[in-house]
Formats: C-alpha cells, sequence, structure tokens
C-alpha cells in the first residue's frame, strides 16, 4: 500500500535544508536545554563557525565523524556542522562498550571523533590503532589532563572559527551512517543519502500536521539523538512551517520526564514503549499534564494494555503509534492525529509504498500475514562495504525488513513481530508478542520477554521471562496456569522464569539476544 496524498519537494541537501529553516524561523526560541534556550539563528551561527572550525582541522568533504555524546545542543550543532563541511555523520550511542566503539571507529575509516570528558577515557582506548582517526574533539569543558594516541581538539576552540561558506554536495550523497544494533552479529552501517534522510523527515511532518497550519508545538524529546528516531525528529525541525520550542532531555528518567512535562506545559512527545511502561510507574494524577496531547510510541511495538493504562489515567491523550527502522530513516508507517487504532502503526507515509510478502514471494492478502517490505525515497543505498548483505535485504527495490505485519480492511499496518524471533513449536508458528500481551493481563505482571528454545519432542519450547510488580507473589506455576487459561496449548509457555528485571538496549528495546543467553 502507499501514500501519495501530497508531493515532496526533492534535490535538497541538510544543509541547504537547514540554511533555509533558519531563515525561515531562526528567530524564534527553538529548544531549551537544562537551564538554556536557543534561538534557531544561535545555533545556525554556532553551526558555520563550528564546520568551518572543523574544515580548518584539516576535515575533508566525505570523510566520517563519529559522535559519541548524551544529548546536548552540541549534538546537533555537531550533525549540522559536519554536514555543512560535505562530510559524514556517524551517530553512536555513549552506551556502547569499549569494543563496540572500537568496531565502528576502524570500521567506518572514521577521521574525527565528538565526545565529552565523561566519555573520554572510553573513547580514547576504543581508538587505539585506528589508523585513520586524526583527532579527537571534546565538547563540554575540553579535553582536560587526558592524553590519546592522537591529538585532542577543543570542542570550543574550533568553533571560534569564523564563518565560512558550506560545501554543497548533491542531494544523493551520503549524510549518515549508522550502524544497527548487531542483535544477529556485528553491527553493520547503514548508508543514509541526504534526500533518503530529509524524504523521510518530510514524511513525519506531512503525515503529522492536524491542518494546513500547525500552530506551535512545545515537545519532549527524550530519545537518543543518536539512534535514528532521534535523529530524524531533530531533522523533522528543517521540513517545520511553523516555529515550536523542543525541550531536550540529557537522557530519559521518567520522574524527570514528568517534572519537564509540567514545568514546560508540554503538549507532545516521542517515546519508546518501554518509556511509557516506566511512566506508568510515577504519579501521573499528582501533575498538571492538561496541556499534554500526544505521545509518540515507535522502535518497538506498544502492548495494547500498557496503552489503555495510560490511556485510562490521561485520557485526554492521543497515543499515535508508528513503524520504521534504520534502514528505511525510521520511517515506513505513522498514526496521524485522530486516527488512532489501538495496536496499530497506522497507514504508509506519503511516498512510501508498503507491501506485504509471504515466503513464497507473493503478497499477502488482506488479514494476512507477511514481511513488511518498504519501497521509496527514504531508502538506505546499502550497507557500508557489503554488498552482499546489501543485495540479500534490497530485491527488485524492495528492502525486506525481517518483521512480520498485516494490513486490515482500512490499511492500517499491525506489526506482528520479528521473523528471527518466531518460535516453532511443534510445526505451528507462535509470536511471542502474543504470549507477552496476554501475560501483561495480569495485574502483578509488569514486564514479560518471551524465546523459543531447542526442544527434542517439539522442535522448539516456549520459554517466558516474567517482571512481577513490587510486592507481588506470583509462582511459575501460577503465570504457567494464568497463561493456559488466556492462549491455545501450542501458545502457552511451559517455562516461566521470575526475574528481577527485563534487560533492555541502550534503546530501552527488550534485548531477546540477552534473554537466549540465559538459556
Amino acid at each position: 500500500m502507499t501514500n501519495d496524498m501530497v508531493t515532496r519537494p526533492t534535490g535538497s541537501s541538510l544543509q541547504r535544508l537547514g540554511e533555509a529553516a533558519a531563515e525561515r524561523l531562526g528567530g524564534e526560541s527553538v529548544l531549551h536545554f537544562e537551564d538554556q534556550t536557543f534561538t534557531g539563528k544561535q545555533l545556525q551561527q554556532r553551526s558555520r563557525r563550528l564546520s568551518q572550525g572543523l574544515r580548518d582541522a584539516g576535515l575533508q568533504p566525505g570523510e566520517r565523524v563519529v559522535v559519541c555524546m548524551a544529548n546536548c545542543p552540541e549534538v546537533g550543532l555537531t550533525y549540522s556542522a559536519v554536514w555543512r563541511a560535505g562530510a559524514v555523520t556517524t551517530p553512536v550511542l555513549f552506551l556502547l562498550s569499549e569494543d563496540e566503539l572500537r568496531h565502528v571507529l576502524a570500521d567506518s575509516e572514521a577521521a574525527y571523533v565528538v565526545s565529552t570528558p565523561d566519555f573520554l577515557p572510553k573513547v580514547i582506548a576504543a581508538s587505539t590503532g585506528v589508523s585513520t582517526l586524526r583527532g579527537i574533539i571534546v565538547a563540554d569543558g575540553g579535553p582536560g589532563g587526558a592524553t590519546a594516541g592522537v591529538p585532542l581538539l577543543d570542542f570550543a576552540d574550533l568553533e571560534n572559527a569564523a564563518e565560512g561558506d558550506l560545501v554543497d554536495c548533491a542531494s544523493s550523497d551520503l549524510a549518515a551512517l549508522l550502524y544497527t544494533g548487531g542483535t544477529t552479529g556485528r553491527s553493520k552501517g547503514v548508508m543514509l543519502s541526504h534526500d533518503a534522510l530529509s524524504s523521510a523527515a518530510w514524511a513525519l511532518v506531512a503525515a503529522g500536521k492536524e491542518t494546513e497550519r500547525e500552530p506551535s508545538t512545545r515537545s519532549l524529546l527524550p530519545l537518543p539523538l543518536s539512534h535514528v528516531y532521534g535523529l530524524m525528529l531533530t531533522i523533522a525541525g528543517s521540513h517545520a512551517t511553523e516555529p515550536g520550542t523542543t525541550v531536550l532531555m540529557r537522557w530519559f528518567d521518567p520522574a524527570g520526564w514528568v517534572q519537564l512535562a509540567e514545568q514546560h506545559r508540554i503538549q507532545a512527545s516521542a517515546l519508546v514503549p518501554s518509556m511509557i511502561q516506566m511512566l506508568l510507574a510515577q504519579p501521573l494524577e499528582d501533575h498538571d499534564l492538561s496541556e499534554l496531547r500526544r505521545l509518540g510510541s515507535g522502535g518497538a511495538s506498544l502492548a495494547p494494555e500498557v496503552a489503555e493504562e495510560l490511556l485510562k489515567r490521561l485520557p485526554h491523550v492521543e497515543i499515535t503509534e508508528g513503524y520504521g527502522c534504520t534502514e528505511t530513516g525510521a520511517s515506513c508507517a505513522a498514526t496521524r492525529p485522530g486516527e488512532a487504532r489501538l495496536g496499530s502503526v497506522g497507514k504508509p507515509l506519503p511516498g512510501i509504498d508498503v507491501r506485504l510478502e509471504k515466503a513464497d514471494g507473493t503478497d499477502a492478502a488482506l488479514g494476512e500475514d507477511g514481511e513488511i517490505c518498504v519501497r521509496g525515497p527514504n531508502l538506505m543505498t546499502g550497507y557500508w562495504n557489503a554488498p552482499e548483505e546489501t543485495a540479500k535485504a534490497i530485491r527488485d527495490g524492495w528492502f525486506h525488513t525481517g518483521d512480520i505485519g498485516r494490513f486490515d480492511v482500512d490499511g492500517y499496518l499491525y506489526v506482528v513481530d520479528r521473523i528471527k524471533d518466531l518460535i516453532i513449536r511443534g510445526g505451528i508458528n507462535v509470536y511471542p508478542r502474543d504470549i507477552e500481551d496476554a501475560l501483561l493481563e495480569h495485574p502483578d505482571i509488569v514486564g514479560a520477554g518471551v524465546v523459543g528454545k531447542k526442544d527434542e519432542r517439539m522442535g522448539e519450547e516456549v520459554v517466558a521471562f516474567v517482571q512481577l510488580r513490587p510486592g507481588a507473589t506470583l509462582t511459575p506455576e501460577d503465570v504457567v496456569d494464568y497463561a493456559r487459561g488466556r492462549l491455545s496449548a501450542a501458545k502457552y509457555p511451559r517455562d516461566v522464569r521470575i526475574v528481577d528485571a527485563l534487560p533492555l538496549t541502550s534503546v530501552f528495546k527488550l534485548d531477546r539476544k540477552a534473554l537466549r543467553t540465559q538459556l
């Protein structure tokens, strides 16, 4: 299915879009971080100076700059400055291990890495032996007394350069190299062009407009800017037609989120499901959240029980789910304002085609499961230095996501599960999410993660890891009995393990890989 209700402007690189946005909205306050507020013009001027400082330091067009920082204004400044210099940004989560970071630095052949003093020891250690690296740029306090095998440069010194002209590039040129989570092996670099990122961001903005002229919105952003979801939301500002203010959190904590939402009269926020689950443990009713009207959920499937509890406690709020992945610029489908349908991630975004493919290569019928395949200008160019992997993922112009979904008769997409997470028990397909959603209906269960384990008789057996509400006294046998009453004989777990907490990835997704290691 596709949605082409409006036509996207094409041919603009991200630095040109940023310049146009600064001209259009530059005098307005666009960012609040901790005790600082910035206008678009201030950020654009800083970006121009930093870009020239990077060029003076030796950055060449097309070179990769790794950005390893917690959320702060300098993250967005670096992205903009790198693009303005005609180079490529490589965002990484600051939670990466030393070995994972070394892999990214070496594989991307990074020329520079930008970080902050709190992560500098790890960055220095990971940089050892990376022959392409020519400098570590330290923001928010400067290099201090640290030493490294490569020069340490002060972010503030680079930002003292005079403003220079931007280095123009084609919209088809590489803009960002993002590394996947590596859940099935070493993480791969995903190549996203200026046009891919721009079209993905534009599609999100176009789908989210309630009217032709959308009023200013105060939004709260707790997502890591180094993740494709957070990156996309920052780029979306380049397509905004009306000013809006974003309150940026350094990192997510539920109590802090509630306080900021009340203090700044927040109207919208983008979250992932585990963040929403954490918010439910907060005394939401004790805070004035009357201005809040929309919560976006993406990055993973949101359990209906979690959504229903939030809507019960905040009935004036609409939850709008969306779907995407790194290879599609975080954009495939989204819920339009006022059109939320519980359990659905909405309809395909403008200009993006989505089809569901069965195992035999034919299209799935309405209501039938199939692999979600995506085609559009938002697609990656390919995997970095991995042509065979690229050829497997993109066939006949369609990117095969590895996710299973289904369409209803109205064109709403439902994400069922990951193909690799599918459990085949006695020849019957069992989706972990179905079991997890059923378990979460129990009032004493606050978290559930389901994986399969090898079984001589059934091929695979269902294992459920369950996190209980504080003070709950459920036993594994109680959970099995509860599940048996709500699931078919093929689905309910025979093996239940009570855990203190479910493992999450660095972007707050359930870490099934970690669960499998516990088997």
